[in-house]
């Protein structure tokens, strides 16, 4: 560099006149040659500057991508999206996996089995079915129902508001409802404390003790008060109550029950493939995709249409040739099951023809009195009186003389005391419903009869008090019942009668 620098340096020669001094200047060559450096000292500088910065987007790049792009699901399996425009809260459904909900991982018990007789309800076990046992509502009797409300006594409920159910799940709408009919802010509290004991009694596996019955049953209580996979306190435990029962359905194609060849099997059928019929519903209404549910619920649907006995109702263990012909006991939830299948949209073999011989079956049990009977127009004293006019209601018969009459033998003949002798919630599940329809003055001379009756005996942890009469049955049921009573505020709508205010 020396021997370079120094070929490239001119010294000039000094003039006399002038002080000696030397001044070093670089020729032009030199200096062209020293920018060109420069230049490309700053160009490389800036291109190892960019390299590295490059080589440290890559790095953070590779360390907070999954981040990005990971989710968290708050519920697993199931895919779900909503309508647009929604206003309920959303529970987030993982749709990362597409397989079939996993089976139980515990067997379910059987149907309560009662300790004593009575003249209506479901034998035990083993008992010959002619004779049933004393209790009516024994813990293998439950009631529940959604009529089709065609303004002319037809029922109200379900049928009535699908293309609304946004609007009905909401508070503010279930609360006018409660007030219209006849309800007060202390039945939403009670409802509200019930399904959440509920909540706290679930298995793992989504199922409640007692047998699939009773896994139905709190579904529809779930679904009484529009609670669905989305709700926001009460999605997963209704998602994992679907899934039981999807799931017992898949094992046994289409038989809900762990023991088919009990007697009491067809009210686990009933109760258990009412509630999934409505829960369909929902989903396909707020376009949930739980894997296997529509599948199950045609099966078990169509396995009770093709149940059905000669004589137009349904018989224990789903006997179609003997003598007896079934009773309104078991036949009530198979009708009510069916109707719930028809809100589905789906189709099901036969329905028509059998709901035509099911109406005509429960119509036959009525009696001059009014009061329907349990497998003869005479016996039972009246009990199943709500549920055979339920019945005809939701099947767009209510303005039929047999209503009628039935509606005024409940209102002058029943009593309701929780505790005493008429405490029989069976009796009164079915009575609620059939009255709410009628509307008027026979629903409100009805719902004071109850309301408060039943309001008062919830404990404190939201279940429900056993009630009187001596009945047969286990707190879940008891609850179950008494929370159904008080849902039907909002899930049913005055047929007749006026408002109710």
């Amino acid at each position: 560099m020396l021997v370079i620098a120094a070929a490239l340096i001119q010294i000039p020669t000094p003039h006399p006149e002038n002080h000696m001094s030397l001044h070093a200047q670089l020729s032009p060559e030199a200096l062209a040659r020293l920018e060109a450096q420069r230049r490309n000292s700053s160009i490389s500088s800036i291109v190892i500057a960019v390299l590295t910065l490059t080589l440290m987007g890559l790095v953070l790049g590779f360390i907070l991508l999954p981040s990005l792009f990971k989710e968290t699901p708050t519920i697993v399996t199931y895919a779900a999206t909503l309508t647009e425009e929604t206003d309920l809260n959303e529970k987030k459904i993982n749709t990362s996996t597409d397989r079939r909900p996993s089976s139980p991982s515990s067997s379910m018990a059987k149907v309560i089995a009662a300790n004593t007789t009575s003249p209506i309800a479901i034998p035990v076990p083993d008992v010959d079915t002619p004779n049933p046992s004393v209790n009516f509502g024994d813990g293998d009797d439950f009631g529940n129902g959604w009529g089709s409300g065609d303004g002319d006594g037809g029922g109200g409920g379900f049928g009535n508001i699908p293309a609304t159910m946004k609007k009905r799940c909401s508070k503010a709408d279930r609360l006018s409802r409660l007030k219209d009919t006849g309800g007060t802010p202390e039945c939403e509290d009670a409802v509200l404390k019930s399904l959440r004991w509920l909540k706290g009694t679930q298995s793992q596996d989504g199922a409640w003790a007692g047998g699939t019955a009773m896994t139905g049953l709190a579904l529809l209580a779930y679904l009484g008060h529009c609670e669905t996979p989305l709700s926001e306190e009460f999605g997963e435990s209704c998602l994992r109550a679907i899934t039981s029962l999807v799931n017992l359905g898949m094992k046994t194609n289409g038989k809900l029950s762990d023991n088919p060849a009990s007697k009491q099997f067809p009210y686990e059928q009933g109760i258990a493939t009412y509630a999934l019929a409505e829960a369909t519903t929902f989903c396909k209404q707020l376009k949930i995709n739980v894997p296997n549910l529509q599948e199950v619920t045609q099966k078990a649907g169509q396995l009770i249409i093709d149940s059905q006995h000669p004589s137009g109702g349904w018989d224990y263990g789903y006997e179609e040739t003997g003598p007896r012909g079934g009773d309104l006991s078991i036949s009530a939830w198979q009708i009510q099951a069916i109707k719930a299948c028809k809100h589905t949209g789906m189709d099901f073999r036969n329905m028509a023809k059998c709901v035509n011989r099911a109406t005509e079956y429960v119509e036959k049990l009525s009696s001059s009195s009014g009061a329907f009977g349990y497998s003869s127009p005479g016996d039972g004293g009246g009990k199943l009186t709500g549920a055979g006019v339920l019945c005809l209601q939701m099947w767009e018969k209510g303005s039929r003389a047999t209503v009628r009459s039935g509606a005024k033998f409940i209102e002058k003949n029943y009593a309701f005391d929780y505790g005493g002798a008429s405490g029989d919630l069976y009796t009164h599940y079915y009575a609620a419903q059939a009255m709410m329809n009628r509307g008027g003055e026979q629903w409100k001379r009805y719902n004071a009869l109850f309301r408060e009756q039943v309001l008062k005996n919830q404990n404190g942890d939201g279940s429900f008090k056993m009630p009187g009469a001596g009945l047969a049955m286990n707190v879940h049921y008891a609850t179950c019942l008494a929370t159904l009573m008080l849902e039907v505020y909002y899930r049913f709508l005055p047929g007749t009668g006026g408002n109710v205010n």
